[in-house]
């Protein structure tokens, strides 16, 4: 491999996020258990925020509107200006999580830097995730920070482009074979996945990835091997 970039997705690859949007599900569901069962109130949700992703984008914010969104449809309109206080209430607290890395990846993130250029390529909010990448004090070590409306053959076509590359040149580590993997694949670069415990539904495929330019591991710092 003539690797001069490794990407990295952000969220659940760098720093905890998916249970944390879990948390505030449940809580959502709790609020909302005098007009359907759980499990029914997550699926609701759930279509509402697919349904609103071409709107919003991906991140915290769209998934408050899209939980206001949803109680509103699912109580028919008559749901009380408290609940939606609470919604709001639930949404700040979200934005406010503690970032807790993940093993081994300031470790991973050292041995890399000045070595190549490291990027990150996450999707979401861009005031959100430039706020979780300071606190989390990984900066310091990233060339480039590239938060994108979407992960497809485009997007990441676009970002090459910026960065003044070929594809071949391109490796992204992250765990969403959906959003991180398949899309590079299809365009000639290098790819990685790292499984998060818990993956959104949006994120899941139903297939095995098997290809030349892949890998999988089970921990960040095992990807240090490829590149000794």
């Amino acid at each position: 491999m003539d690797i001069k970039v490794i990407a990295f997705d952000a969220d659940d690859t760098l720093f905890v996020n998916e249970p944390y949007f879990e948390e505030t599900e449940r809580k959502f569901c709790g609020l909302m258990e005098d007009y359907l069962s759980h499990q029914g109130l997550s699926q609701e949700l759930f279509k509402v925020e697919i349904d609103n992703l071409p709107l919003y984008g991906y991140g915290i914010k769209g998934y408050i509107l899209s939980m206001i969104e949803a109680a509103l449809k699912i109580s028919n309109n008559t749901v009380r200006v408290e609940a939606v206080g609470k919604i709001l209430e639930y949404g700040k607290e979200l934005l406010d999580k503690p970032i807790e890395l993940l093993d081994g990846v300031e470790a991973t993130l050292q041995a890399l830097h000045g070595r190549f250029r490291l990027v990150v390529a996450t999707k979401g909010d861009l005031l959100d995730q430039r706020r979780k990448l300071h606190k989390s004090g990984l900066g310091k070590y990233f060339h480039h920070i590239e938060v994108m409306s979407d992960k497809k053959e485009k997007d990441y076509l676009d970002l090459l482009k910026r960065l003044d590359i070929t594809p071949s040149e391109f490796f992204m580590i992250g765990n969403s074979l959906k959003s991180d993997v398949l899309p590079v694949l299809a365009i000639g670069g290098h790819a990685a996945h790292i499984p998060f415990h818990t993956t959104w539904a949006h994120e899941r495929i139903d297939h095995e990835v098997v290809h030349e330019r892949f890998r999988s591991f089970t921990t960040i710092s095992e990807v240090l091997p490829l590149f000794s």
